[in-house]
């Protein structure tokens, strides 16, 4: 882990000034492979795999990945985000997020006690605008 603090250290201080040679990509892959998933690895196996899917559980280590890619695009003068880091993101999703729904949660069926109100309350409704119809139907037929 100190190997890569002083890597990171290096590459910032090389990288003070804008480079005129632009973002080498092959180099901002590997130091986000090194030091970026390396680090979000750790963190995760620390976790149980249980709470991956969970974001308040997960959120701070997101944050810091994000950060990091972040951080050192711009000490490699590197434009962020960019098509490295989404094939990135897509790497980090597939291994720990992929099986986890859209929301967070995985989805099921509400119970009975929940669905039952609402059906019933939509059947009385229905019953009920049925016999007014026929009822006021009936009543203005001898009005005429």
């Amino acid at each position: 882990m100190a190997l890569l603090l002083l890597l990171l250290l290096l590459l910032l201080a090389a990288h003070v000034g804008p480079s005129e040679y632009g973002c080498d990509s092959l180099l901002y892959q590997k130091v986000i492979d090194d030091l970026c998933f390396n680090h979000f690895k750790e963190e995760m196996v620390s976790l149980d795999s249980g709470t991956w899917c969970s974001w308040p559980e997960i959120v701070e280590i997101y944050e810091g990945l994000t950060n990091c890619t972040c951080q050192v695009a711009l000490s490699m003068d590197c434009f962020w985000p960019n098509r490295l880091v989404d094939d990135f993101f897509m790497k980090i999703h597939n291994t720990y997020f992929h099986h986890c729904a859209v929301t967070g949660r995985l989805l099921h069926e509400p119970s009975i006690g929940v669905l039952a109100p609402f059906i019933g309350v939509s059947v009385l409704i229905t019953l009920l605008m049925t016999a007014v119809v026929v009822w006021r139907s009936k009543r203005t037929e001898g009005m005429l």
